[in-house]
């Protein structure tokens, strides 16, 4: 029997909706999850006050200028060094030529024998004009031998010496190029810091800027009050060490104290070549006002401050060494109260940096980078200690 067709109504297709319900569920979830992380994300780290942006500067400041007093002794002592290895090459090659002198000699001696044939001592004795020639000529030769010899083993002597020194100054110069490369690293490193300082002293509204200029006047005003109470204390010091001196001379006028006055006057001539040094220090630090800082300068057209300092007193007779750190072990200590002018004053506890004291609580200095040389109150920065070169 045939089959029956089937009547019923094919079932139309309806499109799935599943994808688009799936995609508004995976929108929905995305915006749940950027608004979760936005509301749990940390939040950013907040702007530096000025007082803060003021306090980085002044320390990285500080920090190139201990950078720089390295890099000022590892150049001077890889100069020293230098300077010898150059003089042991020297001893070195004179050493060498007459060690080549003296093998040419002896090859000259050698060279001579083998034309001559060796003679047996026995028929030299014989062949001899008589015995005496014989003994001269025989102890001529050994000794002439002798001699050489000894010379010989002499240069060799003094040129493995001379080749060990060189070597172990060779390292020893190697050693210095390689430290002073770390330092100039080092350095470069703070001037980095130094470029962010400013780039976040540049992007100072104008109101910043206005309040960190503010905190720098009474930084300065704070310093100056304290250079102007060190002054009043030194001026009275001055008028009773006066007076002290007027009433001693009275007396000693009184009583006719030849030996008295003769000592009176000795003591005066040395106070007076002190004071012409220190005149010739503070006249050759005024000429330099206005020139720039610059680190591991000297002068004549840039200094750093521990090479104002050494150039002032160069120039006033006196030699002194390059660095802070040196130049703070010679002379005299001094306390602040006895500062006179053209004291050394030096600064921090790392004694990274130095001015020349002018009288009456301020100093001329090298400050720092980006800054010319300058008068102001040793008080600006946390003193060290002084003292006062010759």
């Amino acid at each position: 029997m045939p089959a029956l067709a089937s009547h019923r109504k094919p079932r139309s297709r309806v499109r799935a909706t599943t994808p688009a319900v799936g995609l508004t569920t995976a929108a929905l979830a995305g915006v749940t999850l950027l608004s979760t992380q936005s509301a749990t994300a940390a939040p950013s780290a907040p702007k530096p006050s000025i007082e803060d942006v003021q306090k980085k500067v002044d320390d990285l400041y500080r920090q190139a200028g201990t950078a720089t007093q390295q890099y000022n002794k590892a150049k001077e002592a890889s100069a020293m060094q230098r300077g010898k290895v150059d003089a042991l090459l020297e001893d070195v090659a004179e050493r060498a030529d007459k060690l080549n002198e003296a093998r040419r000699t002896l090859g000259n001696y050698a060279a001579a024998q083998y034309r001559t044939g060796s003679i047996a001592p026995t028929a030299t004795f014989f062949l001899a004009d008589d015995p005496q020639s014989y003994f001269d000529q025989n102890q001529l030769m050994n000794r002439m031998t002798a001699q050489q010899q000894k010379a010989v083993t002499d240069f060799r002597t003094q040129q493995a010496a001379a080749a060990k020194k060189r070597t172990e100054a060779t390292k020893s110069l190697e050693t210095l190029t390689e430290s002073q490369a770390t330092l100039r690293t080092s350095k470069q490193s703070v001037q980095k810091k130094l470029g962010e300082a400013r780039a976040m002293l540049s992007e100072l509204t104008a109101e910043e800027k206005a309040r960190l200029a503010a905190l720098e006047r009474e930084k300065e005003a704070e310093a100056k009050r304290k250079a102007e109470e060190l002054a009043r204390r030194q001026a009275a010091a001055k008028a009773e060490a006066d007076r002290k001196a007027e009433e001693a001379a009275k007396q000693a006028g009184s009583t006719g104290g030849t030996g008295t006055s003769t000592g009176t006057g000795t003591g005066t001539g040395s106070d007076t070549s002190a004071t012409t040094k220190a005149e010739k220090v503070l006249a050759f630090a005024r000429a330099q006002i206005g020139k720039p800082y610059v680190w591991g300068a000297t002068g004549p057209s840039s200094y750093d401050c521990s090479g104002l300092t050494q150039a002032a007193w160069k120039a006033a007779g006196v030699d002194i060494p390059r660095t802070t750190w040196d130049q703070v072990k010679i002379g005299t200590r001094i306390a602040t109260a006895d500062l006179q002018p053209g004291d050394l004053v030096f600064f921090y506890d790392d004694i990274s940096h130095v001015g020349i004291y002018k009288g009456d609580g301020m100093m001329i200095h090298a400050p720092k980078p980006g800054a010319n040389v300058r008068e102001e109150s040793i008080y600006y920065m946390p003193i060290y200690g002084s003292v006062r070169p010759a």
